[in-house]
């Protein structure tokens, strides 16, 4: 089982910066899961906005936030990291993480030409609530 608990919202302003964080509680390895993060606003669909493979390597991330969102993880602490610079206020929404169960999707992958989908992913955060004000 994975329980994901993100954290690190809040309200800013255009132009600064943010950092999340998404740790792990969990009873198998944490390097074995690769990770996601999703956002969604109000009225709208979750939309993946970056992955991470299980060993760090490799990311990916939708275009709207290439070059401002940096995706990071420390495995010996179980945590996954968004770190988002010159944010937007369309980048407002809550900011889900999201774990693999590679028991369950045995072909994962997260590359340079792919990011995966919602329905790639087994365990969910609660979310956190970023609002960037103009």
């Amino acid at each position: 089982q994975v329980q994901l608990a993100e954290s690190g919202g809040g309200l800013v302003q255009a132009g600064d910066s943010l950092r999340l964080s998404c740790t792990a509680s969990i009873t198998t390895s944490f390097s074995s899961h690769g990770m996601g993060w999703f956002r969604q606003a109000p009225g709208t669909e979750r939309e993946g906005v970056s992955c991470i493979g299980s060993s760090g390597y490799v990311t990916n991330y939708v275009d709207f936030v290439k070059g401002r969102f940096t995706v990071s993880r420390d495995n010996a602490k179980n945590t996954v990291y968004l770190q988002m610079n010159s944010l937007k206020p369309e980048d407002t929404g809550v900011y889900y993480c999201a774990a693999v169960d590679p028991d369950v999707v045995s072909n994962y992958r997260c590359s340079s030409a792919i990011l995966p989908g919602a329905g790639r992913y087994e365990y969910w955060g609660q979310g956190t609530q970023v609002t960037v004000s103009s």
